[in-house]
């Protein structure tokens, strides 16, 4: 570990993030993050002048997250562009990026800035030098394991889940109506079950469809999943397996459609900046 020396007194914005709620209460959260940049500062003998985070104890941001999408590194950038502050603290590398293209355009923004990058795991991380290709290398290991491990943790996941579906367990998602996950596990969920059976009791005893069991429901008062009012869809995703199929895939396909979206709105922007 690199520690500079003690005679030159910078001024230090402290970055912080957490990546999921779970992780701000129960992992590496933003006080112990910004106890551990503290500690390493007490010894570096610099001015912590600033804290700026991503994330907090109700949602995270992914280390996926571009720059223009912390709002906290953002910030921290401001601070070194007006003359405010000489550089950044983070706990290490990985609460900067968990994907090495991002860690490395944090980087290269914050040195082009005049700024420097110190992380408590490190000390300071120098800019690339032509004279000494190992810096860079080494560096880039960091983030390529930062990103590999991400990468692992995620598809376990998705291969729990997976593995839990098909044996009919409640892998992920939102309960359909009459249901509630308790334990990793659906219950039935008994107001919500009773009025599922009375819907069924209506199509079956009286023929009636989506459309005029939602008028009754909405006509006698009877509360929806989430309080409001009902709706044919809805309701037909009930009385009918195949529409609660056919609308989860179309939920997914829209997701798909809006990632897409995202990712042409930013790439505009960027090529925007480029050519300004």
């Amino acid at each position: 570990m690199s520690t500079p020396s003690k005679r030159e007194r910078l001024r230090l914005i402290v970055v912080l993030r957490v990546s999921t709620a779970g992780q701000a209460v129960d992992g590496y959260g933003l006080p112990a993050q910004e106890r551990d940049c503290r500690r390493w500062n007490g010894t570096a003998g610099h001015r912590v002048v600033h804290v700026v985070a991503d994330g907090d104890e109700k949602g995270g941001k992914t280390g996926k997250s571009t720059i223009d999408e912390r709002d906290g590194l953002m910030e921290a950038m401001e601070w070194i562009a007006d003359g405010r502050a000489d550089g950044i603290l983070a706990p290490n590398l990985d609460r900067l990026a968990r994907e090495l293209t991002v860690q490395e355009a944090v980087l290269a923004y914050t040195w082009a800035l005049g700024g420097r990058v110190f992380t408590a795991d490190h000390g300071e991380h120098l800019e690339d030098d032509e004279d000494d290709p190992m810096r860079t290398a080494m560096r880039q290991m960091r983030g390529v394991f930062h990103q590999l491990d991400r990468g692992l943790i995620r598809k376990r996941l998705r291969d729990g889940r997976a593995t839990k579906g098909e044996h009919g367990g409640y892998a992920y998602g939102a309960p359909r109506f009459g249901q509630q996950a308790v334990d990793n596990e659906l219950v039935e969920l008994g107001p919500e079950k009773e009025v599922e059976d009375l819907i069924l009791r209506w199509r079956d005893e009286e023929g009636l469809g989506a459309r005029a069991i939602c008028r009754r429901l909405n006509d006698e008062g009877w509360p929806s999943k989430r309080g409001g009012k009902w709706h044919p869809t809805t309701v037909a995703r009930i009385i009918d397996p195949a529409a609660r199929e056919a609308n989860r895939v179309r939920s997914a396909f829209d997701r798909e459609q809006k990632k897409e979206e995202t990712r042409r709105t930013r790439a505009s922007k960027i090529l925007g900046s480029s050519v300004r």
